[in-house]
Parts: C-alpha cells; structure tokens; sequence
C-alpha cells in the first residue's frame, strides 16, 4: 500500500551521459529477485555524499567515508539488498572491502574508486561468494538506460520503485537529472534504511559537489520521517558526469548552481516524499509546516515532536481529529520558553486551535473532513518570529507493526 505513488514512468528517467547501470540477481537473500545493481562512472566525474548520523553505521558506511576522503576519483558503487552488512564487525568490514577490490579488479581500477551499498537484515553476514559470482551478469548488463531497473533492485519493504528526473537549462544546455531511492521503515533520515542516488551531466567542481550533497539531503530526505528510527545504512551519494557542454558551476551562488540545486531539489524531495508516501502501512501523507518560530531548527524541532508521535500518527489512521494529542506534542517539543497563548494549530484550511485553546469556531465535523484525506497538512503558528520549516511523514497502522514483526520471515 502506498499514498497517491504510482510506478515511475521510464520516460522521465533520463540517461546521463557518463554512467551506466547494470542489475543482476544473486541470491543474496531470496532467489529470483533483483538483488546487486552496479553504477559506472567515467573518469572525470565529481562525486559527493552523506550519510547517516547512526553512531553504529554499517561497515559500508564506513568504506563510503573512508574512499570519499581519500578523493582518488570515484568509478564505480556497488549496491546490494537482502543484507545490510551492519552490527558485523571488523569481518563485516572485511567483506565490504573485498567486494570493493573484486569488482575494481572487473574494471581495472582501484579499491579506492568503488563505494559500497548494503541494505536488508541487520547483524547477519554478507554473503560475498554470491555476491562477487553475480557481478559478472550485473556488468554484462551495464546501460545508461537501466535506471528504473536499479530502482526496483535496491527495494526492500518498498511496495513501489522510487525513481524521478528533471531537466534544466544552463548557459544554453540542456542538462539531465535522474535519481533513485529506496525506504519504507526505519526512516528518520539524520542524514535515512533509506538509499538514494542522483546523478547529472551537470559539469560542477568536486569543490562544490560536498555543499551541494548536503544542501539537497538537507532540502529532502532530512525532512522525512515515517517511524523516527535512523538507519545503519543511510547513504544518499550524487554525481555530476561532468559531461555536459557548459562552463563547470564552481560556486553554488551562481545563476548557474542555483538553478541546477533547485532542479536537483525537486528531484530529491520527490524522492524523499516517495519513501513517505510508501511508508511501511501508511495510508495517510501528512506534510507538518511549523511557522512563526525564532529558527529554523525550532520549527523543525517542534514539526518532528508531532511527526514522531504514535499517539498522533494513530489519530490519523484512524481519521480521528483528536487534536489534543498535536497541542501536546507541541508543547513537549522542547522549547523551554513557549508561550501556549500565542499558538495557532490549522487542519488544511480548517482552523482548529487559536491562542493555545480550541478555536471558538471550530467544529469536529470539519476536522474529520480533513482527518478522512489520504493528504493532510498541519500547520502550527508559535508566534515567536519568523523562521519556519516543514517535515514529511505518515500515519501509524496496524501494517506497520504486522510489516516490521514478520521482516525476517
């Protein structure tokens, strides 16, 4: 089940000049299912990425830093589901590392150039011999043009692909965007298990690729949250080909960098939202827009209280305007000095709460009109400033705990 998520229209997942994709099954958990998808990157190209705040990151995450740091060019990633190669140890690391080196050996290049990718079950070994035996089929299968089959091979719980792109026009060409994600549960990207990858022929300095990572992954994907769990895992990694005929975007202030961030941004909150909206036995998508705080980390504080409520992710499954449960979350956000007085809470268009106390003109029919929507957006107004924010999430079913019981079965 998913929120208003329809299947990606290949059409609009467009080649870029410079990478190919290629998909295999190997068995790593079940058989007949796509499981180990490899990306190839020209030389030349810059490459950026961020990853998840987890403390206890999964050995890839680790490889990832690690390879990215020492800048030697990036040339290839290496995705596999079924396993997240997470809770392993230095053996976890060893595999990871082993893949890395395999698959450069395939490419002639070096360990250092190969970002690893692992998602699935935590704590149990990553089977390398399948792995490594499917990488030729992967390879033989590398296209520019395999985008939406990469999409369906990094899903886990996923009940729909996410993929999405976009074109822009900069100095006079025509530059193509394209990205993919996975994620249904264990979503609260801190810069979340989540995956996604974007890449252009945009040509950007590796300078700016790091800004550039972090300004979209802010933008997008650390605005969603379906359960408030921060994955192991997370990893969003763009690139830029560097192929496409216009002078190399080396400041993002530039008309240039502002206009290829903000094409990329509406690719990666499409993204972004897509993992929501497929939340594991979501049926509600519900955007929570904080205003009038006195920063942005405020409002987002306040917007996460409410999207991380079970009492109020319930309320919504349910189609039950019990709208106490917001005022309180609010009030337990965390900001020390909030005045009750000065807060005004909005169902759409429905005006619920007015000076921290029911609206006089409020009335519950018009709540549960909005409670019924398969979209909602809550609006709260801390009347303190000026700043404001906005995160993404979904309701709370009996699916999700049906869904996360029975994972490793």
């Amino acid at each position: 089940m998913s929120v208003n998520l329809s299947n990606p229209n290949p059409a609009e997942l467009f080649p870029i000049a410079g990478v190919r994709i290629g998909v295999a099954e190997a068995g790593i958990r079940k058989a007949n299912r796509k499981d180990l998808t490899v990306v190839l990157i020209d030389a030349g190209a810059s490459v950026a990425g961020v990853f998840t705040q987890n403390r206890f990151c999964a050995a890839p995450v680790q490889i990832c830093r690690d390879h990215l740091t020492q800048n030697s060019g990036i040339r290839a990633m290496l995705i596999n589901t079924g396993n997240a190669n997470a809770g392993t140890g230095e053996d976890g690391r060893a595999r990871a590392l082993h893949t890395c080196q395999t698959l450069a050996a395939h490419l002639h290049i070096q360990a250092t150039q190969v970002l690893p990718f692992s998602t699935g079950v935590i704590m149990e070994t990553l089977p390398i011999d399948r792995l490594e035996a499917g990488l030729p089929a992967a390879l033989a299968a590398a296209k520019p043009d395999q985008w939406l089959d990469a999409a369906q091979a990094i899903m886990t719980t996923d009940t729909v692909a996410k993929a999405f792109g976009a074109q822009v026009q900069i100095d006079g060409a025509t530059i193509s965007i394209t990205g993919i994600s996975k994620g249904a549960g264990m979503i609260r990207p801190n810069m979340a298990t989540m995956l996604g990858f974007m890449a252009t022929d945009a040509c950007v300095s590796q300078t700016v690729m790091k800004q550039l990572a972090t300004e979209l992954a802010e933008g997008s994907f650390n605005r969603v949250t379906v359960d408030g769990d921060t994955s192991t895992n997370d990893s969003f990694v763009v690139i830029a080909s560097n192929q496409a005929k216009h002078a190399p975007i080396t400041s993002l202030d530039s008309a240039a960098g502002q206009a290829l961030k903000q094409a990329m941004l509406g690719v990666a909150q499409k993204l972004a939202q897509a993992i929501v909206r497929d939340g594991e036995g979501a049926t509600k998508f519900i955007s929570i827009r904080v205003e009038g705080g006195k920063t942005q980390a405020e409002c987002r504080q306040v917007a996460y209280a409410i999207a991380h409520s079970p009492l109020v992710k319930t309320a919504f499954f349910a189609s039950d305007p019990n709208l106490g449960r917001i005022l309180a979350a609010v009030g337990y956000a965390g900001i020390a000095d909030l005045d009750q007085t000065g807060i005004e809470l909005y169902l759409d268009d429905v005006h619920v709460a007015s000076q921290g106390g029911r609206n006089p003109d409020y009335r519950e029919e018009d709540g549960q009109r909005v409670m019924k929507q398969a979209e909602i957006t809550v609006r709260v107004a801390l009347g303190r400033g000026d700043a404001a924010d906005t995160v993404w999430t979904c309701d709370l079913s009996h699916d999700y705990v049906s869904i996360n019981a029975d994972y490793r079965s």
